[in-house]
């Protein structure tokens, strides 16, 4: 017990006592003891209200100086009287710890404000239900070209498509969007994330202005598209041309009137048959091309896995029975639905099952498995697995590429296709491979 406590106890004790002697003194008649024992509790009294105001005035200027957070407050200890020291003390302690953790937070928020600051990308953190704007960045600023914002309801003004986007972006979604700023198109990333701080739902938005590395990376797979062409035009146009010179010299040697020998025409009938071939094979070229982009749109509907593996397994398996391969399809829930384009996703299936056929030719063990299964997240995963070569790093990476193709007279544009397809559905497509143990397609379906 500290000493302004037993201070202030004594007196209590003494008040106590000093009201019992004044009440005995004059049951006994004795009225001047009585006085006296009534003077004593009333000094005491008074001595103990007076102690009380000045802690009550010492805690109320506490109290104060927290509520303003005034934290330059010191209460003076030296000189204060012995019943106050304590509770000074005391005071001075939780100032400074209040004192260092206000600091230890302004250093962690100008931290994590310049680490923001520095990041390539806009940050906007706002209040959904009112649009107030608690915290904005300078990359976020400079975008929207607002030096100062205060509240989306002056986005809405300026740039309506984006802050009805910033309202209705999903938590953990992402969404690029086109908006004019300053006469200027620009194509953003909007990331968003929700939290809660002070009891308020808060809306993190997230912006990166994309269009030059959109720009950049539709460039570099024009580049690799126009490569390819020219690759495969180029194998088809030069020995056409070289063989078209050569007829026309043995044609050139031969009188208009003069019978063609045997020989002669044997070897015009083979550089013809020669020239419609290659052509025959760059019109197929040409058609792969154009099927490759012709796919806009998908016809979703819903329907059961089931039926679209029983339908896969009826047309594979004759095939598969003359070529010795074994399918096994593993569906543990029969009741199984999922939405999506079935004639696409057939086409998809049917790919991946002449892949794995081809890749498991040459196997000991030939073996394909297609399964259906449903994420705790909701999303379907079909798989197509086979035990053949398997593929290297360097061909994986390779394989979705537009004609490209490991096969000598495959066109490459099968796996193009069912990723075009799977990209539609808003889906994706997986592979994992190791060689001499097979391979392994992933199609991941959004929940619906």
């Amino acid at each position: 017990m500290n000493r302004s406590s037993i201070r202030i106890t004594i007196h209590l004790l003494l008040i106590g006592l000093s009201a019992a002697a004044a009440v005995w003194c004059y049951l006994k008649a004795m009225p001047i003891g009585g006085v006296v024992a009534l003077f004593l509790f009333l000094a005491l009294t008074y001595r103990v209200v007076a102690l009380l105001r000045d802690i009550q005035r010492d805690f109320n200027n506490f109290v104060q100086a927290l509520h303003y957070r005034d934290l330059s407050q010191h209460f003076s200890i030296g000189r204060a009287p012995a019943h106050l020291k304590f509770f000074r003390r005391g005071f001075n302690e939780i100032v400074m710890g209040y004192k260092q953790l206000s600091q230890e937070k302004e250093l962690q928020y100008q931290y994590l404000q310049n680490v923001l600051e520095l990041v390539d990308t806009a940050i906007l953190a706002f209040e959904p239900s009112t649009g107030e704007i608690y915290w904005i960045n300078n990359q976020m600023k400079t975008l929207l070209n607002v030096p100062g914002i205060k509240n989306l309801k002056r986005l809405e003004r300026q740039l309506p498509l984006l802050n009805e986007a910033f309202l209705k972006i999903s938590p953990g979604g992402q969404q690029i969007i086109k908006v004019e700023i300053l006469n200027r198109p620009h194509k953003l990333l909007l990331t968003s994330n929700n939290f809660v701080t002070n009891e308020m739902q808060m809306k993190l938005i997230a912006m990166q202005n994309v269009e030059e590395a959109l720009d950049v990376t539709e460039t570099e797979a024009w580049n690799k598209l126009l490569r390819v062409l020219t690759h495969e035009i180029m194998n088809s146009i030069a020995p056409i041309s070289s063989l078209a010179n050569t007829l026309q010299d043995r044609l050139g040697q031969l009188d208009s009137h003069q019978i063609i020998p045997a020989a002669d025409f044997k070897d015009l009938q083979d550089g013809m048959q020669t020239i419609r071939s290659r052509s025959d094979g760059l019109m197929r070229f040409s058609t792969s091309y154009r099927n490759l982009n012709k796919i806009g749109q998908i016809n979703a509907s819903e329907f059961y896995v089931r039926d679209l593996f029983e339908n896969l397994a009826s047309l594979m398996q004759p095939g598969m029975t003359s070529k010795a391969i074994s399918l096994d399809v593993i569906l543990k829930n029969p009741s199984l639905k999922m939405q999506a384009d079935r004639q696409l996703l057939e086409q998809v299936m049917i790919n991946l099952l002449l892949n794995a056929m081809d890749a498991v030719k040459e196997s000991p063990e030939k073996h394909i498995t297609i399964a259906g299964v449903k994420t705790p997240e909701g999303q379907v995963v079909l798989k197509v697995k086979d035990s053949g070569k398997g593929m290297d790093e360097q061909i994986m990476e390779r394989i979705f590429i537009p004609f490209f193709s490991t096969k000598k007279s495959g066109s490459g544009i099968g796996l193009s296709l069912c990723k075009q397809i799977m990209l539609l559905h808003k889906g994706n497509i997986q592979v994992q491979s190791t060689p001499e143990k097979g391979t392994s397609f992933r199609l991941q379906f959004p929940a619906s």
